[in-house]
């Protein structure tokens, strides 16, 4: 990068979460309410799409791909949604039980579930101050 370049984020590419199977972590992610953008099986990756972005969750199959697991125990990933609660009671009735009941936060709402494999995946609403979401 030339001295006259400036350093600047343009925003997301993809959020990659690890996992141990690659077809348990699409089926897990599909019951969620997620969907899949693309398979890649040869590589152990799925994007599953999040809103109209391009940007997805990459999922990543990691020993059995050769990769190296992460070091620390999981990855947390927050998302908006419209309700939380309404989420809450969905995630719930496809099987997926939260970590815990929603919760309130400066914004809103919020509510969290974990994969087999520890990533932690929050979905949160801004009810509270509808003027920072991206509904407003």
């Amino acid at each position: 990068m030339s001295d006259d370049q400036s350093y600047e984020l343009l925003g997301f590419d993809n959020v990659l979460l690890p996992v141990g199977d690659l077809d348990e972590a699409v089926g897990f992610y599909e019951r969620a309410g997620f969907t899949v953008g693309f398979r890649f099986d040869e590589a152990g990756i799925a994007l599953l799409k999040v809103g109209g972005e391009t940007p997805g969750i990459l999922l990543r199959a990691e020993e059995a791909m050769g990769h190296r697991p992460p070091p620390w125990p999981s990855t947390r990933l927050w998302l908006e949604v419209p309700d939380a609660r309404v989420a809450a009671r969905e995630l719930a009735a496809a099987g997926i039980e939260p970590l815990d009941e929603v919760f309130p936060t400066a914004t809103g709402w919020t509510v969290e579930i974990a994969d087999p494999w520890g990533n932690v995946v929050g979905f949160t609403d801004y009810s509270k101050r509808p003027a920072l979401g991206r509904r407003a």
